[in-house]
C-alpha cells in the first residue's frame, strides 16, 4: 500500500470527539437572567462547534505530520538476488509512468516493493557502472573508466567477496563481453557464467547472450543451490544496440524495438521470480532490480550512451523487493546512487560495511525518507579514450547538475528536467559553488590505486562495436581537446556508419568512414573501421593499404598495428603478422593480444622457448584466459615439459569439466609420459563428451601400448569411419596399424 493511500485510510479512521465530551462544565452557583441565559445558550453552542472543528483539524494535521511508520526488518539469513538491466531507461517501464510499456513483472516488483524515483548511475557505461555497483565506490576510486580497457584491481573489495567470506554461495550469470571475467568482475564469485565461446582466444564478435540463455544457466544453478543461502547476480543485456527483440516482440514492437527488448527482458525477470517462488524462496530473498545506465534515443544528438552525461543515460530504474522485510508499494523520491547498492545489501544482512565503501545504505532512507537528495559524482572518459575529445565530469547536487567541460553546463533538474537551458551565466554563484564542490569530491573520493589500463585491441574494439559501442581508440590530438558538444555532427556520422554496419551495408558504412578520415586524418579509429568494412567485403588488399595509410599518419598507433597484424594473420601472411605484433610489443609490452598471438605463431613455427616466454607474459596479465592456458600447456607438452603441462590441464579440467579438448590433450600428455591408465581414462572421457577423430586415434594408440588389441582395433575402425579434415599420412598409418592388429587377433 502506498504512503498516500495509507494517509487517506488513517484520515477516514480518525474519530471526531462527540459534542457531549466537549461540553463545558455547568456552573450551578450562578443563575443568569432569561435574556442572558438565551445569549449564554448560543455561546456554548458556538464554542462546541468551534471545539469540534479545531479538534478535527488538529487530528487531521497530527495524522498528516505523523506518517505511518514504515518497517524495515533486517535479516542476516536472507538470500540476495541482484538483477541488472543493462541500458534500461527508467522512463520506459510501466511503474515509472510509461503507458506503452509491457513490463508486468518489474511493475509487480515495484507495486509490492520499494521504487526509487530518482536513481542515478555514476558513469553511463556497462563495465565501470557494474564496478561501482559491485564495490560501492566511484570510478574515482576503483579507476575503471571505460568498457574493455581496464581491469578491476584485486585490491578492491566486491560485495561478492564480502558475502562469500560470510558463508554465502555466490554466482553470477552475465550476458555481455563488457562484463567478461577477464576484466576482474568475477572476484568473489564461486560461479561466474560468462560462457560465450570459451575455447577461442578471442570471444566471438557478437559477444552477447539472450535473456533466455542467461535464465537457463541461472535456473540450472538454482535447482542445485536453492537450499543454501546465496548471493546471485543476473545480468540482462538485451535492450542494447542493435535493438532486435525475438518474436513475438519483434512483431508487436516493430515501431518501438527498444521497448520490445525491454518487454522481452521483463519476461525473463518474471521467469526468475517464478523459479524463486517454485523453490519457496520469495519470502527469504531480497530482490534488487537496477539499470546500470540508460540510453539516449536522439536527445541532444546522441543515440546510445557513453558520450554525454544527460538524464536519458544517467537516470536508471531501481527497485527493492523483500516481502515481510520492506514496505510494499513505497515510492522514494530522494535521489540515490548505484554506489548505494552494496552498503544496502550488507546493511540488510546485518553485515558491517568496509571502510572504503563510498555509498550509503538506503534502508534508513526507506524507513524515513529525508527531504534532501544524496549528491553524486558523474563522469565519462569515453569521449577522451574513444575519440580524443574532452572527458566529461560532473556533479548532481540538490536540484542542480553541473558538467565540467570546455563549455561548462549548469541545469536545474527540478525546473528543467529536459536540460534545455544552460544557466551557467545566469546563476554564477551556484556555478562557482558546484564547481568547488566537484573539486572537493574528486579530492575526497579519489584513490591512489594504480589501476592497469588495458590496451584495446582491434579484436576487442570490434566486439564492442558489435554491441553498439562506437569508436574504440583516442585520436592523437594535440593541444586543447574539443568539447564533445562541438563534435555532434561527427558523432552522428559515426552513428550512421555503425548503423549501416549493423545492417551489413558495408559499402555505405565504408563511404562514411572515408569521409570521417578526411575530417579527422589523425584519428586511428576511422582507418581501422574502414579497414574492417573492406575486410567484410573481402577486399583485404585495400584493408592493408588503408591501415598502412593510417600508420603513415600515426606511426605509433597500437590499434592500427594490431589491426594490420590481424589482417596479415587472417590472410595467411604469418611472418608479416608476427613482425607487426612484435613491433606493437615494442610500443606496449603489456598488450595482451599481441603477446598471445605472437606466442601462438612462435609455437606453431617451432620456436618453443620464445613462445613460452610470450605465453607467460600474457598469463601474467590475464591468468584465467582459457585459450592462453590451454595453448601454453600444449607448448610445454610438445617441448617435453610434460609434468608442468599435465598440472595446467588438470586445473583446467576442474574448471571446465565438459570441455572434451582438455581431456583429449590430457590423455595425450599422460600417454607421452607413459601413464597409460590415466591416458586411456581421459581419452575415454573425452569421447563420452564429444567423439572426435583425434580422440579415437590417440585412444587406439594408448590401448595398443597397453596390450589391448581389441580395444585398439575398435577405435581405429571408428577413426577410419570419419577422417574428414585428417592428414592423409595419418589415415594411411591408421589403416596399416589396423591391418596388423587384425592379423594378430586372428592368430
Amino acid at each position: 500500500m502506498s504512503r498516500k493511500k495509507r494517509k487517506k485510510k488513517n484520515k477516514k479512521k480518525t474519530r471526531r470527539p462527540s459534542s457531549q465530551q466537549n461540553l463545558p462544565p455547568k456552573n450551578k452557583k450562578e443563575s443568569p437572567p432569561p435574556q442572558e441565559k438565551q445569549k449564554k445558550k448560543r455561546f456554548p453552542f458556538i464554542l462546541i462547534v468551534l471545539s469540534i472543528f479545531l479538534l478535527g483539524a488538529a487530528a487531521f494535521f497530527v495524522f498528516r505530520s505523523q506518517k505511518p511508520q514504515i518497517q524495515v526488518k533486517k535479516d542476516s539469513s536472507l538470500n540476495v538476488l541482484l538483477i541488472t538491466l543493462d541500458t534500461t531507461r527508467s522512463d520506459r517501464l510501466g511503474c515509472y509512468g510509461y503507458s506503452k510499456a509491457e513490463t508486468t513483472n518489474l511493475d509487480s516488483l515495484s507495486e509490492n516493493g520499494v521504487r526509487f524515483e530518482n536513481a542515478y548511475c555514476q558513469v553511463p557505461l556497462t563495465t565501470p557502472s557494474h564496478c561501482s555497483i559491485l564495490t560501492g565506490t566511484y570510478p574515482l576510486y576503483h579507476k575503471v573508466r571505460n568498457n574493455g580497457q581496464y581491469y578491476l584491481s584485486p585490491e578492491i573489495l566486491t560485495v561478492a567477496e564480502v558475502l562469500k567470506n560470510k558463508g554465502l554461495k555466490t554466482a553470477a550469470f552475465v550476458s555481455s563481453f563488457t562484463v567478461d571475467s577477464r576484466f576482474g568482475l568475477d572476484q568473489g564469485f564461486d560461479v561466474y557464467d560468462d560462457k560465450f565461446a570459451q575455447a577461442q582466444a578471442f570471444k566471438p564478435l557478437n559477444s552477447e547472450r539472450r535473456a533466455e540463455q542467461v535464465y537457463s544457466s541461472f535456473a540450472q544453478w538454482m535447482e542445485k543451490n536453492s537450499d543454501d543461502q546465496f548471493f546471485c547476480w543476473v545480468h540482462f543485456f538485451d535492450p542494447h544496440i542493435p535493438y532486435a527483440p525475438p518474436s513475438p516482440y519483434r512483431e508487436n514492437f516493430s515501431d518501438r524495438p527498444y521497448d520490445g527488448e525491454i518487454a522481452y527482458m521483463d519476461e525473463y525477470v518474471g521467469k526468475i521470480i517464478d523459479k524463486l517462488r517454485g523453490n519457496n524462496l520469495m519470502d527469504k530473498t531480497i530482490i534488487i532490480a537496477a539499470g546500470d545506465h540508460g540510453e539516449a534515443l536522439g536527445e541532444k544528438g546522441e543515440r546510445g550512451h557513453g558520450v554525454f552525461l544527460y538524464e536519458p543515460t544517467m537516470r536508471v530504474p531501481l527497485i527493492f523487493y523483500a516481502p515481510k522485510h520492506l514496505p510494499e508499494g513505497e515510492t522514494i523520491h530522494t535521489r540515490v546512487r548505484l554506489i548505494d547498492l552494496m552498503p544496502s545489501i550488507l546493511d540488510m544482512l546485518e553485515i558491517s560495511a568496509p571502510e572504503e565503501i563510498q555509498g550509503k545504505s538506503l534502508l534508513p532512507i526507506i524507513q524515513n525518507p529525508p527531504k534532501n537528495h544524496l549528491n553524486t559524482y558523474i563522469e565519462s572518459y569515453f569521449p577522451l579514450e574513444n575519440f580524443g575529445w574532452h572527458p566529461l565530469i560532473g556533479l548532481i547536487d540538490g536540484d542542480w547538475k553541473y558538467i565540467k567541460a570546455p563549455q561548462e553546463e549548469l541545469y536545474n533538474l527540478d525546473q528543467d528536467p529536459q536540460e534545455q537551458k544552460n544557466l551557467l551565466h545566469e546563476r554564477k554563484k551556484i556555478h562557482l559553488e558546484k564547481k568547488k564542490k566537484l573539486e572537493q569530491m574528486i579530492e575526497e573520493f579519489s584513490s591512489s590505486l594504480d589501476n592497469k589500463r588495458k590496451s584495446l585491441s582491434s579484436q576487442e574494439m570490434q566486439r564492442l562495436r558489435s554491441l553498439g559501442y562506437i569508436g574504440g581508440s583516442a585520436t592523437s590530438s594535440q593541444g586543447e581537446l574539443p568539447d564533445p558538444k562541438e563534435k555532434v555532427d561527427e558523432l552522428q556520422l559515426i552513428q550512421r556508419a555503425l548503423q549501416f554496419e549493423l545492417e551489413q551495408n558495408y559499402k555505405e558504412s565504408a563511404s562514411i568512414y572515408k569521409q570521417l578520415i578526411s575530417m579527422s586524418p589523425d584519428g586511428p579509429t576511422h582507418y581501422v573501421n574502414l579497414a574492417l568494412m573492406q575486410a567484410q567485403m573481402k577486399e583485404f588488399d585495400k584493408a592493408i593499404q588503408t591501415l598502412e595509410q593510417g600508420l603513415a599518419e600515426i606511426p605509433d598507433s597500437e590499434v592500427l598495428l594490431h589491426r594490420l597484424g590481424h589482417t596479415y594473420l587472417v590472410t595467411g601472411k604469418t611472418k608479416q603478422a608476427l613482425d607487426t605484433f612484435l613491433q606493437l610489443l615494442k610500443l606496449n609490452p603489456q598488450n595482451f593480444d599481441a603477446l598471445l598471438v605472437s606466442a601462438w605463431i612462435l609455437n606453431s613455427s617451432g620456436e618453443k622457448q620464445e613462445a613460452q616466454k610470450h605465453f607467460q607474459k600474457a598469463l601474467e596479465i590475464e591468468p584465467e584466459n582459457k585459450f592462453a592456458r590451454k595453448n601454453y600447456a600444449i607448448c610445454l607438452a610438445t617441448s617435453g615439459r610434460l609434468k608442468e603441462a599435465i598440472k595446467i590441464f588438470n586445473d583446467l579440467k576442474k574448471k571446465y569439466p565438459k570441455d572434451h579438448e582438455i581431456y583429449q590433450a590430457l590423455g595425450i600428455a599422460y600417454g607421452s609420459l607413459g601413464d597409460l591408465s590415466k591416458s586411456i581414462q581421459n581419452l575415454e572421457e573425452a569421447i563420452q563428451i564429444r567423439p572426435t577423430p583425434t580422440a579415437y586415434f590417440n585412444l587406439a594408440v594408448a590401448m595398443k601400448k597397453n596390450s589391448d588389441l581389441e580395444g585398439a582395433a575398435h577405435y581405429l575402425r571408428l577413426y577410419l569411419k570419419n577422417t574428414k579434415g585428417e592428414n592423409e599420412q595419418k589415415i594411411l598409418q591408421a589403416r596399416y596399424e589396423l591391418q596388423n592388429i587384425e592379423k594378430k587377433l586372428k592368430k
